[in-house]
């Protein structure tokens, strides 16, 4: 019996599901792209809804068996799939990856989602959303900067890549949208440049989706 494809639910410029495509890449893992497009408020419609009540992307569908939440949908490719390895063997080395994703996916974007900035956009003004922005992903930044500079090789827990990179440079990317000035992170825009050298990372990138289109200057991201 044949395996069902992985279906991935992906907006070109959530950084969440940019990192579930990186994660998928990397595992070498062929699946077909669904888009739900969150500047139409497609997340939102009862087909989506059925599939992930939250109405977030991504969400991963294997078979009967579907999965939001990104470090979720990493965890469970890992296990499933070990092989290339998303996790250091080394307990301290791993547990640093888990840190890195937790400033991430708990301190960091869950402040510069799409709702809370057009929420922000809606009821303070454009200006007032941008340095909401700039402020909480500066302290992001500055947290994993900090975070990183002793243990950093060409990536950012050493020489390969691991969960830390896949979740790092969505966040970056995402940052740009709201001109962050990257000159301040010296390590992160080390790492931003090496992750642009690697093909998993660059066939993720948003401009290189299906449902890609250019939006104007500083459009917000998830």
């Amino acid at each position: 019996m044949t395996a069902s494809r992985l279906q991935l639910y992906s907006f070109f410029v959530s950084s969440s599901a940019h990192t579930v495509r990186i994660a998928l890449n990397l595992k070498g893992l062929d699946y077909e792209y669904n888009s739900v497009n969150l500047f139409k408020s497609e997340q939102d419609g009862p087909e989506y809804l059925r599939i992930n009540p939250l109405g977030y992307v991504p969400a991963l569908k294997d078979g009967d068996f579907v999965l939001a939440d990104s470090f979720a949908i990493a965890m469970y490719l890992e296990e499933k799939y070990p092989q290339p390895t998303l996790l250091p063997h080394d307990l301290k080395k791993k547990a640093l990856n888990y840190q890195v994703v937790n400033v991430i996916t708990s301190s960091t974007q869950p402040l510069v989602r799409l709702p809370i900035l057009g929420y922000i956009k809606q009821n303070r003004g454009r200006d007032e959303m941008i340095s909401w922005a700039h402020e909480h992903y500066g302290k992001g930044f500055t947290a994993l900067e900090i975070l990183l500079k002793d243990h950093a090789g060409k990536y950012a827990t050493g020489d390969e890549i691991f969960l830390a990179d896949v979740f790092l440079e969505p966040i970056i990317t995402a940052s740009q949208s709201y001109k962050v000035d990257m000159s301040k992170y010296p390590l992160l825009s080390r790492l931003s440049k090496a992750y642009k050298q690697v093909p998993a990372f660059i066939d993720a990138m948003p401009e290189n989706q299906p449902d890609y289109y250019p939006t104007r200057r500083g459009k917000s991201r998830i």
